[in-house]
Parts: C-alpha cells; structure tokens; sequence
C-alpha cells in the first residue's frame, strides 16, 4: 500500500514543440528575391502542415557518473553515462520515432587523475571483458533488435587503445544484428 507514495521520476529531458512546416511550390531562390511578392501559403492535398516533435532522453540510473571518473562497463554489463534519447514526430494521425541510445565504451576501462583529458588505459583483459560485453550487448538487442554501433573514439590518438578493445570485443561478439561502425571526428574536422 505504498504506492500513493511512490512518484516516478527520470533523469534526463523533455521537450514538445509544434512546428509548422510552409509547403510551397515556389523554389529558394524565387523566396529569397527582393522583388517577388509574398504569396499565400499553401499546403499539399489541403491538410494542416502541422508536425508535433518530442525529444525524451533518459539517462540511467546505473553507472552514472561524472566525466573522467565513471568509464567503461561494470560486471552486469551496466555502461557508465547511458542515456537513450527517443525523437518522436505526430503528424497526420502517424507518429514516428527514432531511437538513439549512448554510453561508455563497453569494455572494462578508465581515466586516472585531474587533469584535462587523461590518458584511457585497460582495467581488465580481453577474456575478462567478453562476458560482461556480451550481457551489455545482449540487452541492447532485446530492447532494440537490430543495432548500428557508431564508435567514436579517437583512432589514432591516446584513446586508440580503447577503440581498438572495442572493435575486438565487437569481431568477438560476431552478431549478425550489430553492425559496427568507426567515425573519427578529427579525419572529418
């Protein structure tokens, strides 16, 4: 009977907009000349261009942590700092959502010290990660079915070693509903 009691909370954020789209059949260009006139807006097949979008993301409440001190995956399969954001799109009695969902690399690692950036080193070895990767994995997949794994390490600075373990674990793991995929943001900068 303790229930009343209970409030359900999440760490995390929410935000619902309405957002009007204008269709119109002129092109950029004619919109953005001085002398053409305004024109009505008009909408394709008369429906109301109105789109309600909602942004839920919702952090975990196992591993979270401060930056630099809450790293890698724990023995549940628990990854420091997960959080799942969920975009939601109501539009013309449909609506659709996408899910993306981030964490800490999966594999048992960590930053020691204070100082900006500290170097990541290996806290467990391959064989010891295996199990607690999968059990990781195997929740993503009951929640999620199919997965895109979007690494984001560094590949070639002092975060090397990490990605490296993770892509590792990942030819380890050999699961048809994963596919990895590495993107080095200083390749594209």
């Amino acid at each position: 009977e303790v229930d009343f009691w209970i409030i359900p909370i999440i760490q995390g954020f929410v935000q619902i907009e309405e957002l009007v789209v204008n269709y119109s059949d002129s092109s950029d260009d004619d919109k953005s000349s001085p002398e053409t006139p305004p024109q009505e807006s008009s909408c394709v097949d008369d429906v109301q261009p109105t789109f309600l979008v909602a942004l839920i993301s919702r952090r975990s409440r196992h591993r979270a942590g401060m930056r630099y001190k809450r790293r890698g995956v724990d023995k549940n399969g628990n990854v420091a700092n997960y959080v799942e954001t969920e975009q939601l799109i109501h539009v013309h009695n449909h609506t659709l959502s996408y899910i993306q969902t981030r964490g800490s690399v999966p594999v048992f690692w960590s930053q020691v010290g204070y100082r900006y950036n500290p170097r990541p080193r290996l806290d467990k070895s391959e064989n010891e990660t295996v199990a607690c990767f999968r059990a990781h994995f195997e929740e993503q997949l009951k929640n999620y079915k199919k997965q895109v794994i979007i690494n984001l390490v560094d590949q070639t600075g002092r975060e090397k070693i990490i990605g490296d373990a993770y892509l590792k674990q990942v030819l380890l793991y050999n699961n048809a509903n994963l596919t990895y995929v590495s993107f080095d943001f200083h390749e594209h900068w």
